[in-house]
């Protein structure tokens, strides 16, 4: 509850996450058939880059803050959906925001499309709510893993679910092991999409091998690294994709590295692997 992201809005995490998810979502809209969108830990969905908090840390200056210049045409091929729903966000909500999860995922759905967005902390949530009071994403005033086991299986049976807890607690890496088994067990053919910090490698280590130990197959992981490693210190992110598109893999070796590059503080780089294939 004491976690505020309006502080690492629009970093480079962010930037991996969403440009991951947009690559998703753009995916599953290959077919006519609606899709269903869930993301359990939502935030306010909606951050202003010139307040007190975004200044103070200063950290999306070397995320979003990098990317004003085009990349190569491959590397914007895959980056448009995201760069289009963020400007289209930004032209509902001002040029100065940032755009979470939420506000992306509003953007890129279509209209028989459906998504919901859970947050718990009271003030995070009012300002979510406002943001999605129009548009094809619900607010929940929920806790994050109770809105996961309530809402899968979806009702369209195709959809994502993105996981992005707070890593307040010292066992989140372990809790969401064992609460993407129970949920993958009744929705064994739906995207999840697991995210999180690069800070302790010896932790990461120990998610990857409960991951595996699951018995779950088809888990693609995805790592970012904008600089060396140090003790307590975020220096890159993970997201560890459960039946990922077939497309994700190829599409995240060509974006990653150049996201890496970009981005980089110091030594920077990036991971494509399987923890379990099919």
């Amino acid at each position: 509850m004491n976690y505020r992201h309006a502080f690492h809005a629009g970093n480079f995490a962010d930037v991996m996450k969403h440009a991951l998810l947009a690559r998703i979502i753009v995916y599953l809209q290959q077919k006519e058939t609606p899709i269903f969108v869930l993301d359990t830990h939502a935030g306010a969905g909606l951050y202003d880059l010139t307040a007190d908090a975004a200044t103070r840390s200063g950290e999306w200056q070397d995320g979003i803050g990098r990317l004003a210049a085009p990349f190569t045409p491959r590397i914007e091929a895959l980056f448009a959906p995201y760069r289009v729903a963020l400007a289209a966000a930004r032209g509902r909500h001002g040029a100065n925001i940032y755009a979470g999860s939420p506000l992306l995922v509003r953007e890129l759905l279509r209209p028989d499309d459906r998504g919901l967005a859970a947050e718990l902390h009271p003030q995070d949530f009012a300002v979510l709510a406002q943001a999605l009071t129009r548009g094809r994403v619900k607010a929940l005033d929920l806790d994050g893993w109770t809105a996961l086991h309530a809402n899968v299986p979806p009702r369209e049976r195709r959809g994502v679910v993105l996981i992005d807890p707070p890593y307040e607690a010292p066992d989140e890496m372990r809790r969401l092991v064992d609460e993407v088994t129970k949920a993958h067990d009744k929705w064994a053919s739906g995207i999840f999409a697991l995210w999180y910090p690069l800070k302790d490698p010896a932790a990461t280590t120990r998610f990857a091998r409960g991951l595996r130990a699951t018995g779950m197959r088809k888990m693609l992981r995805l790592e970012l690294a904008v600089d060396s490693p140090k003790p307590g210190v975020l220096y890159g992110c993970g997201l560890v994709v459960i039946n990922p598109p077939f497309t994700l893999e190829t599409e995240a070796k060509a974006l990653l590295p150049a996201l890496a590059e970009r981005m980089a503080k110091g030594r920077s780089g990036a991971r494509v692997d399987w923890l379990a294939r099919e």
